[in-house]
C-alpha cells in the first residue's frame, strides 16, 4: 500500500494494529498472523520515533509506558461505583423479584450475569480515546491506574464513536490458564506461589511498574455503562449491545423475566462456571429497564435495582484411598489426598491438597478417613474435617517420610516454616528448576540456555544434572527443536566460557538454601576456593559477616550431601572454575554500605554494585542506620525520602564517580 506522507501511514497502522488487536484479544478471531501483526507495529514505532509529535493516545505502541510510576494518585469518580447487596437462596432471590414487581407495578425484565471475581474499575474515554482508569476504592474514591490499564490488551484504545465523554464499568481478572502458567514458571524460579486468580489480578494491576503488570497478562469483562454524553439507552441491554460494538469484551448475560427463570439462570451459571476462563463469586440479578433503575434509586450503600447471588461452598462426604507424596520443583514435599470420586462445583474432585505436616496433624487425617470436602476459593479441593464416627478401626496418624520419594535423599523441615524439602542436589524432581537457576544471569550466566532449551536438553535424556551441560557437543544440540547449526554452536561456546566464571557465580548457582548472590560473593572472597568452602565448619562460617546460623547450616547440610559433592566433584572434573578470580582493587569503601536508587545513566546498577564491592564495600538493597552514603540517580524514590529522614549523606553519581577515581 502507497501513502501520500508518514502522517497517512501512521493513522492507517494504528487503525489496522487496533482493529487487528479487537479480533485478537476481544472476539479471539486473529486474521493475521502473530509475525504479521509485530512486524507492522515495527513499522509503526520507527514512525512514532522518526516523528514523536505526530504520537497519539490512543496508539497500540502508548499501551505500556516506560516510567516506573512513584504512587498512585487518588481519583473522584464522577459516577459511584455502588457495590451490590448479596442474596444467598432461592427464596432471598424471590423476595428481591417481589420487591421490585410490588415496587413497579408489573412484572420486571432482569439481566442475569456471572459476578466476575477480579478487581473494579472505571474506565474513562474522551472523543473516542482512552484518557483515564482508576479502580473501584470506596465506590467513591479509587486510585488512577491509567498506565497499567492500558497494557489489558482487550481494553480498546480508541472507540469507533466519538462521544464527547463515556465512562463504562469492568471487572478486571487473571484468567485460570494465565494464572496457572505463571505460578508454574514462579515455582520453578523458586519464587513464592500466588494465592489465587483474584488476588494475582489485583496485586498486578497495582503494580508501580507497567511493564510488570503487562507480563500479567489481564483481561477485563465490562458490564455496565456509567456514562454515555450525547446518547440515551433504554436498557441495560441496549447499554450492553452498544458497548459490544465499540469493541468492548463485554459480560456474558441474559435478559429474562419471572423469578423462575431467574433462578434457573443462576443454576446454570453455577453449574457451568469452570467454562468460563475467569473465575467467578456468584450471578447478579439487575433490573434491565433504565428508567426502572431511576425510579428505585439506591440506599446509603446499594442500589436498590440489583442483588448479587453469592454460592456457598458445596461440601460434600467422600473417602481418604491413599495419601501420596509430590516433589516440586523447589524440593518441597506437598502430601496430597486421594479420594473417592465427587462432583463439586461443575467438576469431578479425586484428590486434595494437603499442604503439610501441621495441616495433617491439625485435622488429624488419616488413609481410610470419611471426609468433607469442598473447593477452596470454588478452585482447590479441600478437606473441611474428617467425619470421626466414621472413622475404621486400626487407623494411624500420618506422618511425611524421612527421605525423598523421588530421589532417597535425606528431608529436612524448613527453620522457619512447615515445609519439608529434599536436600538432594541431583534430584529429578527438581532437576529443571536446578539447571534454570545453575544457568541463569547472576548464576552461571549461560547465555542461550533458558528454560524451554533446559527442558529439551532434560527430555532428550542429554542432560541429568548441571554437570551434564559441559559435556555437550553442538551435534547433540541441532537436534533439538529450533535448534540450527549457529545456535547450537552458540549455546556450546557460551557453556564453555562459563566455566571461567568466579567462584562466586558457582556457589550461587549450586542453589544453596539461603545463598543469595551477595552471600554467594562473601563465602567467595572470604574462602577463595571451593575446597576450603566445603572444609569450612558451622562455626567458621558464622564468624564471617552477613553469614547467620541459619545459613551456615543450610551451607554445612547441603556440601556434606553425597550428591552435592557428587555434582562439585563432575564439575570440577569438566575444568569448571573452582578458585575466587575476583580481586580487591583497594579496600577504601571497607566498613562503607551503599545504597543504590533512581535510574543511573554513567552505570548500569550491577557495575556499579561490583564497583563497590572491588573496593571492600558492601551493595545493599535497602536503607537503614549502617547505610552510609545513598547514591541517588534521576526519579529516586521512597529509597532516597528515608535517607533524607535519617539524616545519611546522599551522593549523586558525580559524586560517586569521583569517589571511584
Amino acid at each position: 500500500m502507497e501513502f501520500q506522507d508518514y502522517r497517512e501511514e501512521m493513522k492507517y497502522l494504528r487503525d489496522y494494529l487496533n482493529q487487528q488487536g479487537y479480533l485478537y484479544y476481544v472476539l479471539d478471531a486473529p486474521v493475521i498472523p502473530d509475525y504479521e501483526y509485530d512486524r507492522l507495529n515495527r513499522r509503526l514505532e520507527e514512525l512514532e520515533a522518526a516523528h514523536p509529535e505526530e504520537v497519539t493516545a490512543d496508539s497500540p505502541t502508548q499501551r505500556i509506558g516506560g516510567k516506573t510510576l512513584e504512587g498512585f494518585q487518588p481519583y473522584t469518580h464522577d459516577v459511584p461505583l455502588e457495590s451490590l447487596q448479596d442474596v444467598f437462596n432461592d427464596e432471598e432471590v424471590a423476595e428481591f423479584c417481589e420487591k421490585m414487581d410490588q415496587a413497579l407495578g408489573a412484572p420486571v425484565e432482569y439481566s442475569v450475569e456471572p459476578k466476575v471475581d477480579g478487581l473494579s474499575v472505571a474506565l474513562e474515554y474522551r472523543d473516542g480515546v482512552f484518557v483515564r482508569g482508576a479502580t473501584r476504592g470506596d465506590g467513591r474514591v479509587g486510585e488512577d491506574v491509567t498506565e497499567n490499564l492500558k497494557t489489558v490488551r482487550s481494553i480498546p484504545m480508541s472507540l469507533p464513536d466519538k462521544l464527547p465523554r463515556l465512562i463504562v464499568r469492568g471487572e478486571v481478572y487473571m484468567a485460570r490458564s494465565v494464572f496457572e502458567e505463571i505460578n508454574g514458571m514462579r515455582e520453578l524460579q523458586g519464587k513464592p506461589l500466588m494465592a489465587n486468580p483474584r488476588n494475582a489480578a489485583a496485586g498486578s494491576l497495582r503494580q508501580l511498574d507497567p511493564k510488570v503488570c503487562a507480563e500479567r497478562k489481564l483481561d477485563i469483562q465490562i458490564f455496565n455503562l456509567q456514562l454515555a454524553e450525547g446518547k440515551e439507552f433504554a436498557t441495560h441491554q441496549e447499554a450492553l449491545d452498544y458497548m459490544a460494538s465499540q469493541h468492548f469484551k463485554v459480560i456474558p448475560h441474559k435478559t429474562l423475566r419471572g423469578t423462575g427463570d431467574v433462578q434457573l439462570e443462576i443454576a446454570r451459571i453455577n453449574e457451568e462456571r469452570m467454562d468460563y476462563p475467569f473465575d467467578i463469586d456468584g450471578a447478579v440479578v439487575k433490573v434491565n429497564t433504565l428508567s426502572d433503575r431511576t425510579a428505585l434509586g439506591s440506599t446509603a450503600k446499594f442500589p436498590k435495582w440489583a442483588v448479587a447471588f453469592k454460592y456457598p461452598p458445596e461440601k460434600k462426604p467422600s473417602k481418604v484411598l491413599d495419601i501420596v507424596v509430590q516433589v516440586g520443583r523447589t524440593g518441597v514435599l506437598t502430601p496430597k489426598a486421594v479420594l473417592e470420586p465427587v462432583r463439586l462445583a461443575g467438576t469431578t474432585v479425586t484428590n486434595a491438597t494437603l499442604h503439610n505436616q501441621d495441616y495433617i496433624t491439625e485435622k488429624d487425617i488419616r488413609i481410610g478417613d470419611t471426609v468433607i470436602v469442598q473447593k477452596a476459593g470454588e478452585i482447590i479441593p479441600e478437606i473441611v474435617e474428617v467425619v470421626g464416627d466414621k472413622r475404621p478401626q486400626g487407623t494411624v496418624p500420618y506422618t511425611l517420610p524421612d527421605t525423598c520419594p523421588v530421589c532417597g535423599a535425606p528431608v529436612v523441615r524448613d527453620e522457619d516454616g512447615a515445609a519439608h524439602r529434599c536436600t538432594g542436589a541431583e534430584c529429578p524432581a527438581q532437576l529443571l528448576r536446578n539447571l534454570t537457576h545453575f544457568a541463569s544471569r547472576d548464576a552461571m550466566d549461560i547465555d542461550g540456555c533458558g528454560p524451554a532449551v533446559l527442558q529439551q536438553l532434560v527430555d532428550s535424556g542429554l542432560v541429568r544434572n548441571a554437570a551434564d551441560l559441559y559435556s555437550l557437543h553442538a551435534a547433540d544440540v541441532v537436534k533439538l527443536d529450533r535448534m540450527g547449526d549457529k545456535s547450537a554452536e552458540n549455546l556450546i561456546r557460551a557453556i564453555e566460557k562459563s566455566k571461567a566464571n568466579d567462584l562466586s557465580k558457582l556457589i550461587y548457582g549450586l542453589g544453596i538454601r539461603q545463598v543469595g548472590e551477595k552471600a554467594a560473593k562473601v563465602l567467595a572472597g572470604h574462602f577463595q576456593t571451593m575446597d576450603a568452602l566445603m572444609a569450612a565448619t558451622e562455626e567458621e562460617l558464622t564468624e564471617i559477616d552477613d553469614v547467620g546460623a541459619v545459613t551456615a547450616r543450610c551451607i554445612v547440610d547441603y556440601l556434606a550431601a553425597p550428591q552435592s559433592r557428587d555434582l562439585i566433584a563432575r564439575l570440577k572434573a569438566a575444568d569448571v572454575n573452582m578458585e575466587s578470580t575476583r580481586q580487591l582493587v583497594d579496600d577504601r569503601f571497607a566498613g562503607m554500605t551503599f545504597v543504590l536508587t533512581g535510574t543511573l545513566t554513567q552505570f548500569d546498577r550491577k557495575t556499579a554494585q561490583s564497583l563497590i564491592e572491588e573496593r571492600g564495600g558492601k551493595a545493599s538493597g535497602s536503607v537503614s542506620k549502617k547505610t552510609t552514603y545513598v547514591v541517588a540517580g534521576e526519579a529516586a524514590g521512597s529509597k532516597l525520602k528515608k535517607a533524607q529522614e535519617l539524616n545519611i549523606p546522599i551522593l549523586t553519581e558525580e559524586e560517586f564517580a569521583k569517589m571511584l577515581e
